[in-house]
């Protein structure tokens, strides 16, 4: 079916190309009859206007792009969500970009930014340098999330890992658990995110008191359900001996509680688990799992203002903006 263009519009309202135009565009000197006489035909017609076209006539596309490392993981699947509500309340859309955690994709995404196709690009970066995205095309506005450094130049969003790895550790050391073990981190080399849950970890086992032991730490082959349950059988095999487990994503939660059921090992009588990012399924595992939960919602909104704020020209130097959090405290690892 060819698609309908701008003078079908037209031609199916009855008023000229430009009156169509001014209303696609928002123009304020358009009657409200007219406006609704427009978009009567534009619904009717499933008119949707050419994002080249658009960029030609206002300077704008009214799209921006998102790039997610891996869209398969619950978490970056909910911060999309997140993203394309705040955004459609400002009037854009969003494009999904999925990096895969490659060094080349997060270059073409600030290289390219999509050739001019979007206003703006949200980006969270695995592999590129600071010194790198420094040097990101300036045409195209971009703003930053997640845990790794971020240059002065650019604007970014994170939440604090350290306090809140430190406060998980600290609130399973109060409710008595001494070996406390920690899942999850990358074995060929833990990522930015690892680094700051694992600091944070050991600086809650500092301000308990308790020893730190690195037999405890415990690598997975990747950041999955299945990696973190076969690593956690694999140590309880071993006889590595814990009472509570600091998992480093829900992902790995929800593979704990699995390696921990097979063995018969009750969660939390014997062993207490906790998750991180209080993904939608981690209120309904059995037992709902105990998990530090980001305000998505203010990570979402507040990129979504400084990207907007730069769209419509703020020139100053970054800013890092932390959002907060809070343990949801479930079954897993009850209060003592």
């Amino acid at each position: 079916m060819p698609r309908t263009r701008l003078q079908d519009v037209a031609k199916h309202a009855g008023v000229s190309m430009k009156t169509v135009s001014n209303v696609v565009h928002a123009h304020p000197h358009v009657s409200e009859s007219m406006r609704e006489r427009v978009q009567l035909a534009i619904d009717e017609l499933g008119y949707r206007p050419n994002a080249i076209g658009r960029r030609l006539a206002t300077g704008r596309t009214g799209l921006l792009a998102l790039a997610l490392p891996d869209v398969r993981i619950p978490y970056f699947a909910e911060l999309a969500n997140a993203v394309s509500l705040a955004a459609s309340s400002r009037g854009y859309r969003v494009l999904l970009e999925q990096t895969g955690g490659s060094l080349e994709e997060e270059r073409a995404i600030v290289s390219s930014s999509e050739a001019g196709l979007v206003d703006g690009v949200i980006l969270q970066p695995s592999m590129m340098s600071v010194m790198e995205l420094a040097q990101h095309r300036e045409d195209v506005p971009v703003v930053l999330l997640g845990e790794g450094a971020a240059p002065l130049t650019m604007d970014h969003l994170s939440v604090d890992n350290i306090a809140a790895a430190t406060r998980i550790t600290s609130h399973l050391a109060q409710s008595g658990r001494r070996r406390i073990a920690f899942l999850g981190h990358e074995a060929g080399g833990p990522s930015a995110t690892s680094r700051q849950r694992l600091l944070g970890y050991q600086q809650g086992l500092e301000e308990s008191g308790s020893a730190l032991d690195t037999a405890l730490l415990i690598p997975t082959a990747s950041v999955s359900v299945r990696a973190a349950a076969d690593a956690l059988a694999a140590a309880l095999d071993e006889g590595l001996r814990m009472d509570a487990v600091v998992c480093r994503d829900d992902l790995a939660a929800i593979g704990a509680l699995r390696a921990l059921h097979e063995r018969g090992l009750g969660v939390p009588d014997d062993i207490a688990v906790t998750g991180w990012d209080d993904i939608a399924m981690s209120a309904f595992t059995s037992p709902s799992l105990t998990t530090v939960a980001a305000d998505m919602d203010a990570l979402a909104e507040g990129a979504l203002d400084m990207l907007t704020e730069r769209i419509g020209g703020y020139e100053g130097l970054g800013r890092h903006r932390r959002v907060g959090f809070e343990l949801r405290i479930r079954e897993s690892a009850p209060r003592a």
